[in-house]
């Protein structure tokens, strides 16, 4: 095979320690090769891009091991062309079962040009992905506090949930502060709702009937106050995202034009799939790099498979919640598009397919700096309108009817 890079390393990455295999491609289809381990500290991986410099080293390859790979990113990349590789792109050949073959097969297949190196965004949008998954790990964490809070009210025989929409809204916590502080009457407890929630007082007493004890208090003032740290740090890091995407502000409101997505899905999506569209070619690499388009398993002209990848996670996730805001709305196309699946295939399956529309329409809208153009609900209608008006009448005459179509304008 062509030898395309003549000097180049593979690197086996692992917590502790990391194998190196520098391969040179020499006469007549030979090649030599040398191997080396180094400990990953800073250190040591200043010692390991020092050898790379002197073998001559210009291309190195390593897998995507967890988030041991990034220590080694930051260094090396800075002075050599690195390849993250997707490890299931390099096979697992029998044999190479060591760190040493390992680096030893993946120097060799870099050298011929046979792996291709995975999408690594710039630091500041790697900056941006830490700070919007920590912010979904926080919002999980607010769920969970108010799960526990569910359970001890439910073991207190405080039934809150079961008339108020939002336990924690704002007449749920002034009534739980009042329980904590020691009241016990369930009048006076209930005369502390506010807004809509004071049309149902008469079931706010019945429900506020129960039998906490000092257990139960000392539980909720635990939790309250974890709440409230949880919140506290949620606020922060919303502040801090909204300041660090500042000079994408325009990105951000053009993606806000679409249904169903608000300013923390456009966060999510840019930080994920970035702000510069150039690395994809076309909105299907991005879609198959999400891994939010139908898998492709053929076999003897059969369709046996169209399960899907796991992809990027937190993307999948943020493009999942849109659409789901999407299913429950009306008269957009996406709305239209989500139904029109939902009938024939189930409310899940329309989920991920509105999530791939959503993702193919950021991509579009981002790399030709254009806003949101709504097609309209009746957009599959107008697609083939011979098509509908055939199949309207062959269903009505089913049903015994005589059909005789007159156009509007005639009429008029």
């Amino acid at each position: 095979m062509e030898v395309i890079y003549p000097c180049c390393c593979g690197l086996d990455v692992h917590k502790k320690s990391i194998t190196a295999c520098v391969l040179w491609a020499e006469a007549k289809g030979k090649s030599r090769k040398e191997k080396k381990r180094f400990g990953t500290f800073t250190h040591d991986l200043l010692q390991l891009a020092d050898w790379l410099e002197k073998c001559g080293v210009t291309h190195a390859a390593m897998e995507s091991t967890g988030v041991y790979w990034k220590p080694v990113w930051n260094i090396l990349a800075e002075q050599f062309e690195v390849l993250l590789v997707n490890a299931q792109h390099i096979k697992a050949v029998p044999g190479r079962k060591t760190d040493q073959k390992d680096s030893e097969w993946m120097a060799d297949l870099l050298q011929h040009g046979l792996l291709r190196g995975s999408f690594v965004p710039p630091q500041p949008i790697r900056e941006l992905r830490d700070l919007t998954r920590y912010r979904v790990s926080l919002v999980q964490e607010i769920n969970r506090i108010a799960n526990r809070i569910q359970k001890v009210l439910e073991d207190a025989n405080i039934k809150l949930a079961s008339v108020a929409t939002d336990a924690l809204g704002a007449s749920g916590r002034a009534i739980l502060q009042a329980m904590l502080a020691g009241e016990q009457d369930a009048a006076r407890l209930a005369e502390m709702s506010k807004g809509l929630l004071r049309n149902k007082i008469p079931e706010l007493k019945l429900a506020l009937e129960g039998r906490m004890t000092e257990h139960h208090r000392f539980l909720l003032r635990e939790l309250f106050d974890h709440l409230r740290f949880t919140e506290s740090k949620l606020s922060e890091i919303e502040k801090e995202i909204d300041k660090r995407m500042l000079p994408f502000e325009d990105k951000v409101t053009r993606l806000c034009t679409i249904p169903g997505v608000d300013r923390v899905t456009a966060w999510g999506m840019l930080a994920e799939i970035g702000m510069n569209m150039n690395q994809f070619p076309s909105s299907g690499h991005l879609a198959s790099w999400a891994c939010l388009c139908p898998g492709s398993f053929e076999s003897a002209g059969k369709r046996l498979s169209g399960k899907m990848r796991k992809g990027n996670v937190s993307l999948r996730r943020c493009l999942s919640q849109a659409a789901w805001a999407i299913s429950m709305m009306k008269n957009n196309y996406l709305s239209a598009l989500y139904r029109r699946i939902a009938a024939r295939r189930g409310a899940k399956r329309a989920v991920m397919a509105v999530a791939h529309a959503l993702l193919v329409i950021a991509y579009h809208m981002l790399k030709r700096k254009e806003d949101y153009r709504e097609l309209g609900a009746d957009h599959f209608d107008r697609i083939d309108v011979n098509r509908i008006r055939r199949s309207l009448v062959r269903r009505l005459e089913r049903l015994g009817h005589k059909v005789t179509l007159e156009p509007l304008a005639q009429t008029a």
